[in-house]
């Protein structure tokens, strides 16, 4: 036996298996909804507590984020449009045509994140319309949290009983 059958003999490297794909999981998501379209969660707590210059600085970074991302879109969207498009579709080939476990476990990853991407579009949009100040612009942040919270939710769910079918299918159970 040489070494690299021994490596993955003593290490599963199947994905749905793997310890490391399920914490990159719980970190994605746990990120995910810590950060909201790029503000910080603690810093739209503590801008609801104290008001004042933590609801200004608030407003500043939720500003700034909102105008990148739309800038972003506008200059670059059909581009990443197409390449987000390729790359979801070559997964999804290789993942349930072809049956290939890391194209399927990085379906899952990718695919809920092209939807929680597109909600941070349109809660930028909302804030460049609108332009919500203090109670308002902490409504449409925590709003939005709660919608990636939801997303994530049905993606773990998705992805733990997609990960069971795999691994008792692979264990000759199914």
């Amino acid at each position: 036996m040489d070494w690299y059958e021994l490596i993955f003999v003593l290490i599963d490297m199947r994905s749905f298996s793997n310890l490391w794909y399920w914490i990159g999981l719980a970190v994605l998501w746990s990120s995910s909804s810590h950060w909201i379209m790029g503000v910080p969660f603690d810093m739209i707590t503590r801008a609801r507590r104290n008001g004042g210059q933590a609801m200004q600085d608030l407003q500043d970074i939720s500003r700034i984020n909102a105008a990148r991302l739309l800038y972003i879109s506008r200059s670059a969207g059909i581009w990443i449009i197409a390449f987000t498009s390729f790359l979801l579709t070559t997964l999804g080939i290789l993942a349930f045509w072809q049956g290939v476990e890391f194209a399927q476990a990085t379906f899952l990853l990718l695919a809920p994140m092209v939807l929680v991407g597109w909600m941070s579009l349109r809660t930028a949009y909302r804030i460049e319309q609108e332009q919500p100040q203090e109670a308002g612009l902490i409504t449409v942040l925590m709003r939005h949290r709660m919608a990636v919270q939801f997303v994530g939710m049905v993606a773990i769910f998705v992805t733990s009983l997609f990960g069971m079918y795999q691994n008792m299918s692979a264990g000759g159970w199914g």
